[in-house]
């Protein structure tokens, strides 16, 4: 069953869930036939079809016929790593074997819902490459790479003196250009691009230091940045856009300071071209990233950090898609005078942790 299906499927079952009595006429989602479905108490019937009922018993923890006596589904799971495993997967994998099993016994998890899910993440593998990562962005929508990120902050951190970090999303290219301080990221902006007002109106220069924890500025630091067009598109979801648009490194000088020309960023809502978009759209979620500027920023003997900025004036802050923002991240744009390239300004410093 494809994942489209699966969306008639749950469509289906929600109206057998609502109607009244428990015998309706429903069209298979496999079929074009009117079928007769009963929906009663026959558990396993209910279960096959996705349906259960508050006095339904909770299903038994399957026992396959091979089972030792006294060893569950999970225990055998388990039991079958060998003693040459990777050590962290031996570690972590009996967790994720009980979570993933209790899950589909906790909600009756079927054949036909499984298998959408398989179908969604191999679409997510075969339309991911080194210019769109789909199966992090669904992970972004869930929640898991914002969550993953809090963690991995929290054990390598040694103060809280370091800028907090962010999600890494999925459209961050290798090998943006290395750029002199001063230059702007923005490419072939001419009067016939369909978003130029905007660009003209949102253009603004960003500058700042990258310092360590103890306030000294870092020379040499690269500040790798990327953000999306006006149009909410970023340069590889738009063949308008010239190769790298939007994208630059640039190296820190002896003050540890960096410059360029970029824009104020816009929000945006999350591609629905792909799995990750039609899944917000079946769980009736809002879409939507606000503005925001993506960095990378790395020196020697410090930890790099990923991050983003987030631009006050949005009215998404509080309803990002992928739950990135972090009050410390909110940055405010000053208009800026006497700059024919630029009408606003933003300074900010990146902190970088020491590596341990």
């Amino acid at each position: 069953m494809t994942f489209r299906e699966i969306d008639r499927y749950l469509q289906y079952r929600q109206h057998l869930l609502t109607s009244n009595p428990r015998v309706c006429v429903v069209r298979s989602p496999n079929t074009a036939t009117m079928e007769h479905v009963l929906i009663g108490k026959d558990t396993t019937l209910n279960l096959r079809m996705g349906i259960t009922f508050p006095d339904d018993p909770a299903p038994e923890e399957v026992l396959p016929t091979s089972a030792k006596e006294g060893q569950s589904l999970i225990d055998q799971v388990i039991a079958a790593t060998g003693p040459k495993a990777h050590p962290r997967l031996a570690q972590i994998m009996p967790s994720l074997v009980r979570h993933l099993h209790e899950f589909a016994r906790e909600v009756n998890l079927t054949v036909p819902e499984w298998m959408a899910a398989v179908d969604m993440l191999n679409e997510c593998g075969q339309m991911s490459n080194d210019r769109r990562n789909e199966t992090q962005l669904l992970c972004d929508i869930l929640g898991l790479e914002s969550l993953v990120d809090e963690i991995t902050s929290n054990m390598l951190a040694s103060s809280n003196a370091g800028t907090p970090s962010a999600v890494l999303g999925p459209f961050y290219r290798h090998d943006a250009p290395l750029l002199p301080n001063g230059c702007s990221i923005i490419k072939n902006l001419t009067s016939a691009t369909p978003w130029y007002s905007q660009a003209i109106a949102d253009s603004a220069y960003i500058t700042g230091r990258v310092l360590s924890t103890d306030g000294k500025p870092i020379a040499g630091a690269i500040v790798d940045t990327w953000l999306a067009a006006p149009n909410g598109l970023y340069e590889q979801q738009d063949d308008s856009q010239t190769d790298m648009n939007l994208r630059g490194r640039f190296e820190t000088d002896r003050d540890g300071r960096f410059a360029f020309y970029a824009l104020r960023p816009t929000s945006y809502p999350v591609p629905f071209d792909g799995p990750a978009g039609r899944f917000l759209t079946l769980l009736d979620r809002d879409a939507n990233r606000p503005g925001h500027i993506h960095f990378i920023v790395s020196a020697p003997q410090h930890r790099a950090l990923t991050t983003q900025l987030f631009d006050d004036r949005d009215k998404y802050l509080t309803e990002d898609a992928v739950f990135a923002v972090k009050d410390e991240l909110v940055v405010k744009f000053s208009p800026r005078e006497g700059d024919p390239k630029a009408r606003w300004y933003l300074e900010y410093d990146f902190v970088l942790g020491r590596e341990n």
